[in-house]
This record gives C-alpha cells, structure tokens and sequence, in this order.
C-alpha cells in the first residue's frame, strides 16, 4: 500500500522507534527468514532505511515518473519515515534490498500526529480501530524480483509483527496508475473502483472519504480491466476497499483506501503465514 504526496520539510536524523514495539516483536529481535534466495529483516540502523528509501526512489520515480519532494537526491524520503518500522526484503546473493514495507504503529502515529492515509482521506470512521491499527505505505518490489516469493515473504513478516504486537487492523493506499495505453487517463481506475466497490467494499461503519475525489462519474468506468496484482492480493488476503478513489497528482496515480484485519485473514492464509489453523 502507497502513502500519498510528499509534504514540503527539512531533512533530520533518523531515530528507529522502538518504543512503542513489544520487545518479543521488535525489529532488533527478529532473526531474518531465508527463503528462496531472499532475507526478510527489520532496519536496525539508518543505514539500511536509506537502502528502502533508494529502492523508492528507483521504482517511484525512475520507473513511475512521480514527482517527489525529497531533501537527499535519489531516496524517496519524507517526514514519516522518522517515525515508521521498516521491513526490508534482501537478496540473499547480491544483499540488495529488492522489497520494502514501512510500517506506522499506533504509538508513532500518535508522535507525528497523524497517518499519511489522513492527509489524503477523512478517516473519522476508523476512529473506533485506531488504538490496534498499523497504517502501511510505500511497499515497492524491484522489477527484477516482481514474484510471488518476495511478496509473499513481506507479508508474513507483517502478519507476525501485527500478532506479536497484538495489532489487528492494517489500512493504507493501493494505487492504479493513471497511464492507460499511452494515455493519461482515470478510466482504468474509474473501471476498476467500478468493480471493486460491488463485492469488496467495507461496512458502511468503516468507509472513508477522498480529500481530492477521482472524478469517477465523469471517467469511462466500463472498461474490461483487471487491478493491479497487489490489489488482487490484498483481496485475497480478505482485504476490503473503504471508499472511493483520490487522486495523487504527485505519483500520478489513483488511490484506493484499504483495509485488512487479522480476524478476515482466509484460513489457508493464517496457516501459511502463522502456522494457525
């Protein structure tokens, strides 16, 4: 899931928050896992935060084309960073980080005052699943490792980390690209919300609601389209749209708010990810 345009700050230190962790999930204790030729780690050091934030900025703006607002040339960096847990994905080989996730607890949302997701929609009806929600942003896979191994491997890590902190709510932005055979256009994502919001919207007790709306109702929403794969995984992942798509002009992208809860994690999923029937 993506965060949403950079806001304008200076560049400090980074202080890995540790804090607001349950020591038995902490990032310092967490051994990496080796599966497939890959290592999943939490970042210790900032060091390895400007590994993710380089691999960012390789996928967002080399590949993507987003325009980012960024205080050190190359890293996609903004003032959550400071405050978030990063989850990191390594070739086992090479040690390039290939996959990231960074993570912003309850605790640390507190500190800096809100979830990036806030700036872009009205969450007023997620108030009630704050104190065990996890908001998560910038995921990104290099090209070169778009397979379900690395993916996979994220999100396992991820499920332990919510379980061990006793954390049960996970929300964030998945984003459609506004490029449509050549063509900048909200018709993909117009089509797909158009889909998507007749068999995976939320409760109505947990819908959301764009700061700057997609103009869905005047966009082409009959295209034949599927979403983009990490869409579809987070779907299968029981994962449920709260609402209607906002538009990021920075990433040139559409949003879409999701959520994922624990409890709505498809059986075959638990079991894999935490060995639970």
């Amino acid at each position: 899931m993506k965060d949403l345009p950079n806001p304008t700050f200076a560049l400090s230190p980074i202080h890995l928050p540790r804090g607001s962790l349950h020591p038995a999930a902490s990032p310092q204790v967490v051994a990496p896992v080796a599966a497939g030729g890959i290592e999943v780690q939490w970042a210790r050091e900032l060091d390895e935060v400007r590994e993710a934030q380089r691999l960012r900025y390789e996928v967002f703006a080399g590949e993507m084309g987003a325009c980012l607002n960024t205080p050190l040339e190359g890293h996609d960096i903004d003032l959550f960073d400071d405050y978030c847990e990063h989850l990191l994905v390594r070739d086992a080989a090479t040690r390039k980080v290939v996959g990231t996730y960074r993570v912003l607890t309850p605790a640390q949302t507190k500190r800096v005052g809100s979830t990036y997701s806030d700036t872009e929609f009205d969450l007023v009806r997620l108030r009630g699943v704050r104190s065990k929600m996890v908001e998560l942003g910038r995921s990104c896979v290099h090209p070169e490792h778009r397979h379900g191994g690395v993916i996979m491997a994220l999100w396992g890590a991820l499920a332990e980390f919510m379980v061990r902190n006793q954390l049960d709510t996970m929300i964030g932005c998945a984003s459609i690209p506004m490029l449509h055979n050549g063509v900048v256009s909200g018709d993909l994502a117009a089509s797909i919300w158009h889909q998507l919001r007749q068999t995976h919207m939320a409760p109505i007790e947990y819908q959301v609601f764009p700061r700057l709306p997609l103009p869905v109702d005047e966009l082409d929403q009959s295209l034949t389209v599927e979403p983009p794969a990490l869409i579809r995984g987070y779907l299968r992942l029981g994962a449920k749209i709260l609402g209607a798509p906002a538009w990021d002009p920075d990433f040139n992208t559409a949003d879409l708010p999701m959520m994922m809860r624990i409890a709505d994690l498809p059986a075959r999923y638990r079991k894999h990810f935490l060995g639970a029937c």
